[in-house]
């Protein structure tokens, strides 16, 4: 019989436990704490992330129930849900957001060799955005419309591995297009995109196509508004497709004259990734109800939730787990308070649902948004 750690033990040994010390030491998030530290607030909220617990009643509940066991899940006693919304609304969100940073580049360097179904040696980033409804009165430093908040997830998603390395909370005003300033473009790098309906610009030279593979047209293009000609100097590269499938015709714009035409197509073709990465964590992870109403209570909940989501994807890959993302939480759902091999546990479970699905085609991307590319 396997008398060792509990799964949830397990998991949280492969945190860099000394990293998060030293950032909790920087920020002073256990200065005259006499309860429940760092370090237990985020076991907690993480437990509360892969048991999918919906309140801080919730919370409190379900770790009284296994109070025999918090010891050996690195949680002293157990929880008041006081306790724990007075640390989600004082602790420096920021201690979680630089935990995260550190996960995200240990999965980074462990998925770097990940297909995402382009022939590209370089690295590969779509950016989007996703917006969560809040209530206005309970969330008054999160405007977006007159009679309700939100705040907004602006993120740039790695394609090899469906690894986020940027992400920005704001509220939900910012527009997607500012984000681009907060960005560092790595040298050489380029962006495709979708062109907008108004584009006002004029064709210089027209490339031959294979109008059998779906291309109608690759072109170079200079824009021609007053603004737009003061902010940009150089030519673009304006490629028409049409999509087999649905019949749609799409306009793609990039900066890139070097690639074929059917290879710019296939990276916008990529950027769903981002999309399906946003409906992931929303239906497998807890930001869409908020465990506090404070600014710092749901960027604290946020980054946690991010840094769960890397966290079991740098396990997956490490312990060399054939099965998705979806299906390991899911075990660990049921099984976190169990005393038995993590490989165990998944030992015998089919593949399962992908953790990253088969990119549909680009026409279902819907409005124009960038994926861009960094050498």
């Amino acid at each position: 019989m396997y008398l060792g750690k509990t799964l949830f033990a397990q998991v949280m040994d492969f945190l860099p436990w000394k990293t998060f010390h030293r950032i909790v030491d920087r920020h002073g998030g256990d200065r005259r704490i006499r309860t429940l530290s760092c370090a237990e607030q985020f076991r907690v909220m993480a437990f509360a992330q892969l048991t999918y617990r919906e309140s801080l009643r919730d919370i409190e509940v379900c770790l009284a129930a296994q109070a025999g066991k918090l010891y050996h899940m690195g949680i002293g006693e157990p929880v008041a849900r006081s306790t724990l919304a007075d640390a989600n609304e004082l602790r420096d969100w920021r201690i979680y957001f630089e935990l995260a940073q550190r996960l995200i580049v240990k999965a980074r360097v462990l998925y770097v060799g990940e297909d995402f179904g382009v022939e590209l040696a370089n690295t590969v980033y779509a950016l989007d955005a996703t917006t969560i409804d809040l209530c206005l009165s309970m969330f008054p430093w999160a405007p977006f419309r007159s009679t309700k908040a939100a705040v907004k997830l602006h993120t740039l998603l790695d394609l090899r591995g469906s690894i986020p390395t940027f992400i920005h909370i704001s509220d939900g005003k910012l527009h997607d297009v500012n984000v681009l300033d907060l960005l560092i473009i790595e040298a050489g790098g380029f962006f495709v995109t979708r062109a907008k309906r108004n584009l006002d610009a004029r064709r210089l030279y027209s490339a031959p196509v294979d109008r059998d593979s779906g291309l109608i047209c690759d072109q170079t293009i200079a824009l021609n508004g007053f603004y737009a000609t003061k902010h940009y100097l150089g030519h673009l590269r304006r490629i028409r497709y049409r999509d087999p499938e649905t019949g749609k015709t799409l306009v793609f714009l990039t900066n890139q004259f070097a690639l074929p035409a059917p290879t710019i197509c296939a990276l916008y073709k990529c950027r769903w990734q981002v999309e399906l990465f946003f409906k992931w964590i929303k239906q497998h992870l807890r930001i869409k109800r908020f465990y506090g109403t404070s600014e710092n209570a749901v960027r604290t909940q946020i980054w946690i939730a991010i840094s769960v989501y890397v966290l079991v994807a740098i396990i997956k890959k490490q312990l060399k787990l054939e099965v998705s993302l979806h299906t390991l939480l899911q075990i660990l759902s049921l099984t976190l308070f169990e005393k038995l091999p993590l490989q165990q546990a998944v030992a015998g479970i089919g593949t399962g649902v992908a953790s990253s699905p088969a990119a549909p085609s680009p026409s279902s991307a819907g409005s124009p948004r960038p994926a861009a590319r960094a050498a």
